[in-house]
């Protein structure tokens, strides 16, 4: 009796921290993803001001990025890989752009820099409060979700804790693009 009840114990443990390695963050693959927001845009044609881009992109292919740290270099390689991948994939309409979850007051000057030292033309770089938007539910231990969906369904979706994001994680990201885009 008391074997069997550590053997379960055993497995509720095991089972709590294989579930817990799996970080879980955002509307997940087949959902809706929940509609509109307005985070401020630093580029693209609605700079310096606060606009919808899930209602700008409608119903067309859509990768989306959440991030919360806007200096770390693996976050600026998958927005780069993004950036390239909306450029590739531009007679389907695709879109693309980041949102940053953060209330420094000096990091719009910075995502200016950033795309202009990166040459990012393709993908639109925001920033939105740290909490996110409403019913997208991003959670506080993801630093970075990427969301790929088309006719507003979620197709793939990908959330990392802070460091997670590898060059690996970001060749999956990139080729799972194609879940979303007319194959050719």
């Amino acid at each position: 009796m008391m074997r069997n009840l550590l053997a379960a114990a055993a497995v509720v443990v095991l089972g709590g921290v294989a579930f817990a390695a799996e970080i879980k963050s955002g509307p997940q693959n087949g959902e809706k993803v929940p509609g509109p927001f307005h985070p401020l845009n630093v580029t693209g044609e609605d700079a310096g001001k606060k606009a919808c881009l899930y209602c700008k992109n409608g119903e067309n292919p859509v990768a989306v990025v959440f991030a919360r740290t806007a200096n770390d270099p693996n976050v600026t390689r998958l927005v780069k890989a993004l950036d390239k991948a909306t450029e590739q994939n531009s007679k389907c309409e695709m879109g693309s752009f980041v949102v940053y979850l953060s209330a420094d007051e000096k990091l719009e000057a910075k995502l200016k820099d950033l795309a202009q030292k990166e040459g990012l033309k393709n993908i639109v770089l925001s920033i939105e409060s740290p909490e996110g938007p409403a019913g997208y539910k991003i959670t506080r231990d993801a630093d970075v979700t990427v969301l790929l969906y088309k006719e507003r369904t979620v197709k793939a979706n990908y959330a990392f804790e802070k460091g997670q994001l590898d060059d690996k994680a970001i060749e999956s990201i990139v080729k799972d693009v194609s879940k979303i885009t007319p194959t050719k």
